[in-house]
């Protein structure tokens, strides 16, 4: 990877402990994100990855701890101000709106920018007329980007698996985030379509200036693209460092690999 800026920290979560009724889905759990970085949560399934990132976005609240972020602290979030900050966020299970097209579901994006009122955007005149156009300018960008354009008014539920997770990280795009989480965006895929995603994931991070966090699986992909890496395991965290640091983890190999190895 080509060398890059990272900054300050931007996300700092600061002992993080949730539980389901006497479930502990995380145990005091604590890392940051450093501005333009790519940073990657992994662990085996059931290790806490997706409930860290619902803390993060709201979804979730915590029963301990606290995330700051770009300097405001909170105990918990909900996720209108979490969006309104600018943390974007992909699903594991895809929320698209399948009968739509893909660029009106990338447009659905926007809505957090779009200023002019529901009965001037219905009408379509005036102002709201011109900021529409800037924004389906903005959508048409992404959808150059993220080279869908031969796709963009098929229905998003006759696409291939592949190209509606692109979509989804072109409506996540949309929101222009300062900082995008996502939840296993190469789930389900191919070796071909993993290598298209990893390369995008990358262009966000470069072209965008967009800090990401990603959860997921394949370790070989998060070994390419990851600035820095936690590990979690049964709701704790075991590991936390660079690619080659968390590879030579012993409590890291032992959880992936289980002891015996």
């Amino acid at each position: 990877m080509a060398t890059k800026q990272i900054g300050d920290v931007i996300l700092d979560v600061k002992n993080i402990s949730l539980s389901f009724g006497g479930v502990k889905a995380l145990t005091d759990i604590s890392f940051n994100v450093r501005e333009h970085e790519v940073r990657a949560i992994i662990g085996p399934n059931g290790a806490g990855k997706s409930s860290m990132l619902n803390c993060v976005n709201g979804v979730y609240r915590p029963q301990t701890g606290a995330i700051t972020f770009r300097g405001q602290t909170f105990s918990h979030m909900d996720s209108h101000q979490v969006a309104t900050m600018g943390i974007g966020r992909t699903f594991q299970n895809l929320a698209l709106f399948k009968g739509m097209s893909v660029i009106d579901n990338i447009m659905t994006g926007r809505n957090l920018r779009i200023k002019s009122n529901l009965f001037l955007q219905a009408l379509r005149i005036g102002p709201a007329q011109r900021e529409e156009e800037m924004h389906r300018e903005y959508v048409e960008h992404i959808i150059d980007f993220l080279e869908i354009q031969a796709y963009r008014k098929t229905p998003v539920g006759q696409l291939p698996y592949g190209l509606q997770k692109r979509v989804d990280l072109g409506r996540a795009l949309a929101m222009e985030p300062q900082l995008l989480l996502l939840d296993e965006p190469m789930a389900g895929m191919n070796v071909e379509e993993k290598q298209d995603m990893s390369r995008f994931v990358l262009d966000v991070n470069e072209e965008f200036g967009t800090t990401i966090v990603l959860i997921e699986h394949d370790m070989g992909v998060v070994m390419d693209i990851s600035d820095r890496v936690v590990v979690l395991d049964y709701g704790k965290k075991i590991g936390d460092g660079t690619p080659d640091e968390v590879r030579n983890n012993e409590e890291v190999i032992s959880a992936y690999l289980g002891t015996g190895h």
